[in-house]
Order: C-alpha cells, then structure tokens, then sequence
C-alpha cells in the first residue's frame, strides 16, 4: 500500500490484477456518491449535518459528504442519511425514492453490495 493510500483514511479494494495492480475507493467517495445520488431525488431539500456541517456550508465550503455515514463491512455497504425534505412532499415515497437511487449509484459505480439504505428525516424546508 502506498503512502498515498494511507493519508485516504479507510479504503476498499473493488477490483485487483497481478498484472495492472489495485482499484482502491476511499469510504469518504462512497458517502459523496450517496450524498449527490439523494439530493438528485425530487423532494429532497438538502442534505441534513451537525453543526460543524451547518458552519462549513455557510462559510461557502462545500461539504458533499454531509449528512451521510458509511459503513463497509466485509461483504456489503450500510448507508445513513440524514435529509430536509420539501414541505408538501410525501414522506415514504421520497424515502423510497432515496433507497433506490443511493443503492444503484453506490451498486454500479464501485461494484460494492449495499445491504441498507436508512434515512432520517432531519427536517422540513418552507418554500418563503
């Protein structure tokens, strides 16, 4: 493994060659591909973080991976998100729109299982 792995923080090999070498995903990809897959979801206001999140946004920073924690096991992915939906929007149906739409981004874009898509409503945005 290379130093430059090292600095990544947790990394998962997707695909290895003796030829080529190694595919490596860092967890913080993983958690920015569940993030942008949910805000594409029509409902979702945003994507809900602590308060250090809220601080950094504001300040003009983005942060892509707010609001999501990953976690790669062994053999699959569990995804948390936390987001502010669209006031008027039904609940369920957003939700399930995000479960699908995580999953098959995560699922296609780097080959890992993904066993759960859990979501918590953070809050609701009032259009002024």
């Amino acid at each position: 493994m290379t130093k430059e792995f090292e600095d990544r923080g947790n990394t998962y090999t997707i695909h290895e060659s003796k030829d080529i070498g190694e595919v490596r995903v860092a967890d913080e990809v993983v958690a920015i591909i569940a993030g942008l897959a949910a805000t594409e979801v029509e409902g979702v206001e945003s994507m809900a973080g602590n308060i250090t999140n809220e601080l950094v946004s504001k300040l003009g920073m983005k942060n892509l991976s707010k609001g999501v924690k990953v976690h790669v096991g062994e053999n699959d992915v569990t995804v948390n998100l936390a987001l502010n939906i669209k006031y008027g929007c039904e609940i369920p149906k957003v939700s399930a729109a995000v479960q699908d739409r995580v999953k098959t981004a995560i699922e296609t874009m780097t080959g890992l299982e993904v066993s759960e898509v859990n979501i918590k409503i953070a809050g609701v945005n009032i259009d002024n």
